[in-house]
């Protein structure tokens, strides 16, 4: 894969701006591998018009002495802890000496970076508490990151560019979050680094959504998947699904239809029902692939993120959590999940879908094809829950049981079947059968009001008064109502 080019600066550089600017000064403290990033700045020289203090308190009972206890160290909580108490001793010491002519800082970091008695994944919290200017009040931007190289020393190089990167981008990208994004891996490349997780808060960042940062990481390419839940928070997807059961379902939701629903309320009432699953925490997850986002962008695939957020923002009014991937293929989604829990994982989806995933011609890019993509798919604790279909022009109900695949995949295809990989939806409302999104989304932009039987009430007034997908008809809310969007 190749290094991401660092614009105009390379991370000495950058390192070195930050040195040279007598307007910012701060404390660098760092738990878990190292002084790596104050070391960046040692390095270039001109550090001592930069750093105030730099701090390692790597046992246990120091670090709690210092920041308050925290179930784990390399946690968002102790990030957070370790921002609040340096910046607030930064300001109480400082302050009044160079508060009229200095920008205060505070980095920090939590790591478990790879030891020789620890050889699971290694992962760590970057943040920055700062000011854009003299006396402002504090934004703050916290990260989440994978390291990925297989060796300590490689795994502190690469954490240094990462807090290199992410302190420059704070003083001189923070009025473009977008490049600030593009630029935190600069200098490295995806196999040894992922960011999933980003976090704007503070004055000058009062109009970003974070749900559309969290986009912007898969969109450019510096995490497979993010995640938000129903409030718009954005999370560390490995350790919002740690050790529960899920249930995802796929799909445009552009609208979010009466099947659509119907497909995830019949499967969560099966899921809830396997032994593995009863007595365990349950996820439920909406699922959007950067390839369906892209198709609704127009002849040149770009992503709409005004149409994103009407999406996230139907979806978030039900109470759903939403992940959004670059997962086009079925077991890349399986193999992720699998990742994050070891818990049993459930994908619900129409039978379409369904026929889809058999078709071998989306796996010529595989050396096993069709039975290395089913291999993997199917390697953990994983099922399927199909939902029939009303063939448009037949009338025939395809489901799981009915269902021709190609001749030679057949038996492969019953063999799933019977050993309950793949499982048929009951209690469905049949009336729903024949109804899809697609066909809605012209009903709603032709101004025909047929297509609001077809979803569920709560979501046609929030498309009415949303004026979402092209609807131009009355609202629904009552004069002098909030519009959602407001």
């Amino acid at each position: 894969m190749m290094t991401r080019q660092a614009g105009h600066n390379t991370v000495d550089e950058k390192a070195l701006q930050i040195n040279l600017d007598a307007t910012k000064y701060g404390t660098f403290a760092e738990i878990g591998a190292g002084q790596e990033v104050a070391r960046q700045f040692f390095h270039v020289g001109g550090a001592s018009g930069t750093i105030a203090k730099t701090i390692s308190a790597y046992d246990m009972t120091f670090s709690d002495a210092i920041y308050g206890p925290s179930p784990r160290y390399v946690s968002r909580q102790r990030l957070m802890q370790m921002l609040e108490y340096e910046y607030n001793l930064l300001i109480e010491r400082l302050a009044d000496k160079r508060a009229g002519r200095t920008s205060f800082f505070a980095f920090a970091n939590t790591v478990a970076a790879r030891a020789y008695n620890h050889p699971s994944e290694s992962h760590g919290w970057l943040g920055i508490r700062f000011q854009a200017h003299p006396r402002a009040e504090p934004n703050q931007i916290i990260i989440h990151v994978r390291m990925l190289d297989k060796e300590n020393l490689q795994q502190q190089e690469a954490l240094g560019i990462v807090g290199v990167n992410l302190i420059h981008g704070a003083f001189y990208l923070y009025q473009n979050p977008e490049k600030l994004i593009g630029a935190l891996l600069d200098g490295l490349d995806t196999d040894r680094v992922q960011v999933d997780m980003i976090k704007f808060t503070g004055p000058d960042f009062h109009y970003i959504d974070n749900r559309l940062m969290a986009l912007q990481l898969v969109e450019q390419g510096l995490s497979d998947a993010a995640m938000f839940t129903a409030d718009g928070e954005v999370v560390r997807p490995d350790e919002f699904l740690y050790k529960k059961t899920v249930l995802v379902e796929r799909g445009s939701f552009r609208p979010l239809t009466k099947t659509t629903q119907d497909i995830l309320d019949c499967a969560k009432a099966t899921f809830l029902k396997e032994p593995k699953v009863m007595g365990e925490e349950t996820v439920v997850l909406m699922e959007i692939t950067m390839q369906n986002l892209a198709a609704w962008g127009g002849p040149s695939g770009k992503i709409d993120h005004t149409d994103f957020i009407d999406r996230v923002e139907v979806l978030g009014k039900l109470g759903h959590t939403v992940l959004v991937s670059k997962f086009g293929e079925y077991f890349k989604l399986g193999a992720y999940l699998s990742r994050c829990t070891t818990k049993m994982i459930g994908i619900a989806m129409g039978v379409p879908s369904l026929i889809d995933l058999f078709q071998e011609k989306y796996y010529t890019n595989l050396e096993g094809g069709i039975l290395e993509s089913l291999g993997r798919l199917f390697k953990g604790s994983l099922k399927l829950y199909v939902y029939p279909v009303r063939d448009e022009k037949t009338g025939e109900l395809l489901d799981v049981q009915t269902l021709k695949v190609a001749p030679n995949l057949q038996n492969l295809y019953d063999h799933l079947v019977e050993n309950h990989f793949i499982e048929g939806l009951e209690g469905y409302n049949p009336e729903y059968l024949s109804i899809f999104s697609r066909a809605v989304l012209k009903l709603i932009q032709n101004g025909d009001p047929a297509w609001e039987a077809m979803v569920p009430a709560e979501v046609a007034e929030m498309i009415k008064n949303g004026r979402l997908y092209g609807y131009q008809g009355p609202v629904a809310t009552p004069a002098g109502s909030t519009n959602y969007r407001d």
